[in-house]
């Protein structure tokens, strides 16, 4: 699912890699135990905390997203540390993991990956005084993802801009991104095809 590492390599340098869906910790409540998720912020954080004084992050990133809520903390965490940052984007980087991605001082995408933008979505039950509150805290959620990717955008980029493009769930190459985010950098070495018409996504 993710891996925390010293580069053996270069001294300075942690290299974590974020393989999967970004999930909360669990609790059973059969045995009265928290199960620990190997992706959730508290553990981010416990690893990180191992490497206060990195000078350089290299993050790699290939996942569909996830909890918002352990998203969030963990863009927070790397904002946090004064390490410099460099996000590299192997394969996907969509919902959760694209707002985890805008935490790099440097984002490199090879021209066959993607990152992914759309509302925030979450499951409801109870009366209509429930379905409207939950409908309500979404949209609060939602904003600051708006505000988060509006920290990083182009100068022409307007919110409405963002919040349209969050609805119409969109598919950003290397090169739509790079002209979206500024520090987002195609890396031109790798010339593939890139296709998503056989992927799903829920």
């Amino acid at each position: 699912m993710w891996e925390i590492k010293q580069a053996a390599q270069q001294s300075g340098v942690l290299e974590i890699y974020i393989y999967g869906d970004v999930e909360s910790d669990g609790y059973d409540w059969w045995t009265d135990e928290v199960i620990r998720s190997e992706t959730s912020a508290n553990t981010f954080r416990e690893e990180l905390a191992k490497y206060a004084d990195i000078a350089e992050i290299k993050l790699y990133i290939n996942s569909y997203g996830g909890s918002v809520f352990e998203g969030t903390a963990i863009y927070n965490q790397l904002k946090r540390h004064p390490a410099k940052k460099t996000v590299y984007i192997d394969g996907f980087a969509c919902s959760i993991a694209s707002v985890i991605a805008m935490a790099g001082d440097e984002i490199i995408m090879p021209a066959n990956s993607y990152l992914m933008i759309h509302k925030a979505w979450t499951y409801a039950m109870g009366n209509a005084n429930d379905l409207r509150e939950t409908a309500d805290r979404l949209e609060n959620i939602e904003q600051t993802i708006v505000d988060t990717y509006m920290e990083n955008v182009a100068e022409n980029i307007t919110e409405d801009d963002i919040k349209q493009k969050m609805s119409d769930e969109t598919w950003l190459s290397a090169k739509d991104a790079a002209e979206l985010f500024p520090r987002i950098q195609e890396d031109e070495n790798i010339d593939v095809a890139a296709c998503i018409s056989s992927i799903t996504y829920n």
